[in-house]
């Protein structure tokens, strides 16, 4: 019996793959479950079971109270069972004794089954969950076991774990079959009541990452690094790479030789069209680049701080299709990968618009009289592209050249006045309150029908509110509600709002930090003096020295006493002591506080005040303040 335990205990172990300690926590997790069962005991009861993995022996223990005569055996036990188990068991306590049915193990092997199996089998849900958690964002491989059309495909994966890869991750125009051997990476890990399911996904970006840090060394290595990935599965893809070393070609890296790496990936991708850009931190070089295949005549970006990012990009006619490509694809890729809207038009189209800026904003007219006169040739060339004649090279450029002209002019001119905007705005805001920021609208005394209309026009704050009548007050008044009642209303209401005076607090503490500092400079001055005195000393001790020495020899009557008398070798070492404490005292009489704190009944918070120094004595007077001063 020993040995078939054993053995189908190893067997356990080696194909369910889980460590001992959780196979023998189960088997005596269902051990205890089976005695409960078995003699109907509470669940209130302690029972623990014991199992010897070398003999198969199964010991249960459970918690009995200690009583003179038994009457319940399940519940109860003698002195005598209770002190073999502790030898200061006392009648009326409880104790853990061995309560071994005689024909347990026949009936605790049929009953602990399921148990044992149902334990088993969470244990290994739970090793299965934590590794594939740990694999997030990681290439696998699996055996396609299903190709259910509605619920995706079914991946058999290590650990006897199933994978499933949704529709949506699949790459458009995949199909499998059973026992196919696929690739993919592990998206989620989602707990259910069935198990961990993973969810696959061959679509995604990090797929893309994973097959290029695999195929290209550089990539794994850190020597090229993937600064974006904008994917369209099955369609097409572009990715851009930046060298962290000189000299190396990131686009050259990932292509390989002959296009051998980028090819593998290819095919992997289900023939997806790859393209690999090299990333620049220049936003127009970036975008330039971006929207290859097609050449770029020039790209003029527009980062206004109340609008998205939006780059105009010229091209001309030939290239216009290849730049958006097809249904808008290299367009939208472009766009994800580098993170501004991109605008695409034509060279003649985008010269029309120069013209009609031109007309329109008499200031732009007036900074480019250059322009202006320009503008009749390029109306004529125009033209003679409207009637289908063929403009040569030379015009072809003389349209872009003013193009470029006029629409970098004109962000300029935006770029002055978003700025002149942005001063104007900080210089109202400097003007309000720094607490009407913090004070909401609810807290206010505003009606609730103005309220209301207020707090839809996202105005969240008093100080919201303020700025905006500084600023704009039409678009206030102009609120579709807001009537003469409730302009009165809001007047009132602002006007009848106090906020609390801003203490010197600031001034206070640079006065403190300007005497802390002259202190210090006060101590590198004292510092150096003492610095100085102690090497003259030390020059005056060693000059004495020498000519006691020279005088030793011609006048050897001279006493010992003389020779080696401090005061007289260093005449300055008393008068240095007095100076080390004239300089503590300072240092101390500087170290009394220049601000006191007193509770102010008026404003009903805690002030700093100055103090100020009695003329006749050296003490602080802490009555005597200038009201000036703070």
């Amino acid at each position: 019996m020993t040995n078939d335990f054993i053995k189908a205990f190893n067997d356990v172990l080696e194909d369910k793959g889980l460590p001992e300690e959780v196979i023998l926590d189960a088997i005596e997790s269902a051990m205890a479950s089976a005695y409960r069962r078995a003699v109907n005991a509470s669940s209130a009861q302690e029972v623990v079971a014991k199992l010897d993995p070398k003999t198969g022996q199964v010991t249960i223990f459970a918690e009995k109270e200690i009583v003179e005569d038994v009457q319940d055996e399940r519940t109860e036990t003698t002195l005598d069972e209770a002190l073999k188990v502790d030898p200061e068991a006392e009648l009326g306590g409880m104790a853990l004794v061995e309560s071994t049915p005689s024909n347990f193990g026949r009936v605790a092997a049929q009953t602990a089954r399921q148990v044992i199996q149902q334990r088993i089998r969470e244990a290994e849900r739970a090793a299965q969950a934590e590794h594939f958690e740990g694999q997030i964002g990681e290439i696998i491989s699996g055996v396609v076991q299903a190709t259910a059309g509605r619920h995706g495909v079914t991946i058999g994966l290590d650990m006897k774990a199933e994978g499933v890869m949704p529709r949506n991750q699949k790459i458009p125009g995949e199909r499998f079959r059973v026992h196919d051997r696929v690739r993919a990476v592990i998206l989620e890990v989602k707990d259910t009541p069935r198990g961990p399911q993973i969810i696959l996904s061959r679509g995604h970006g990090s797929f893309l990452r994973r097959l290029l840090e695999n195929e290209v060394p550089e990539i794994y290595h850190g020597v090229v690094e993937i600064r974006g990935i904008a994917r369209e599965p099955g369609r097409r893809a572009k990715v851009a790479v930046s060298a962290m070393q000189e000299g190396i070609d990131p686009v050259g890296a990932c292509v390989g030789i002959r296009g051998v790496r980028i090819q593998n990936i290819v095919r992997e991708l289900h023939n997806e069209k790859i393209d690999i850009i090299e990333w620049n931190p220049d936003p127009v070089v970036y975008i330039s680049k971006a929207i290859s295949p097609a050449r770029v005549t020039g790209v003029y970006l527009s980062d206004r701080p109340d609008s998205t990012r939006t780059a105009t990009v010229v091209v001309t006619e030939d290239q216009l299709s290849l730049a958006i490509g097809r249904d808008g694809q290299n367009a939208r890729l472009a766009a994800k990968l580098t993170g501004w809207r991109i605008d695409i038009k034509s060279l003649v189209e985008a010269a029309a618009d120069s013209l009609h800026k031109l007309q329109e904003d008499a200031e732009l007219a007036e900074i480019l009289p250059w322009a202006v006169g320009e503008a009749p040739a390029i109306e004529e060339l125009l033209a003679k592209k409207s009637e289908g004649r063929s403009l040569s090279p030379e015009e072809y450029q003389q349209i872009a050249y003013f193009v470029d002209r006029v629409e970098k002019r004109t962000i300029e001119v935006q770029a002055e006045a978003d700025e002149a905007e942005l001063k104007r705005i900080a210089e109202a805001k400097a003007e309000i309150h720094p607490a009407a920021f913090e004070m909401m609208l609810a807290d206010s005394a505003l009606k609730d029908h103005v309220f209301n209309i207020l707090m839809e026009a996202e105005y969240e704050t008093v100080g919201d509110l303020m700025l905006a009548l500084r600023l704009e007050p039409d678009t206030v008044f102009g609120l579709p509600g807001i009537g003469p009642k409730a302009i009165e209303n809001i007047s009132e209401v602002l006007a009848a709002i106090e906020f609390p005076e801003v203490t010197e607090e600031a001034e206070v503490e640079e006065v403190a930090d300007e005497d802390a500092q002259a202190e210090e400079e006060a101590e590198e001055a004292v510092d150096e003096e003492v610095v100085e005195a102690e090497s003259e000393a030390d020059e005056t001790e060693q000059a004495e020295v020498e000519s006691e020495a020279e005088s030793e020899s011609d006048e050897e009557e001279l006493s010992m006493d003389k020779i080696f008398d401090l005061e007289n070798v260093v005449p300055g070492a008393k008068e240095d002591d007095e100076d080390d404490e004239e300089f503590s005292k300072s240092k101390k009489q500087k170290k009394k506080k220049y601000v006191k704190y007193e509770y102010d009944d008026e404003l009903g918070e805690v002030v700093a005040k100055k103090r100020r120094k009695r003329k006749s004595t050296d003490d602080w007077d802490l009555d005597d303040y200038d009201a000036g001063d703070w």
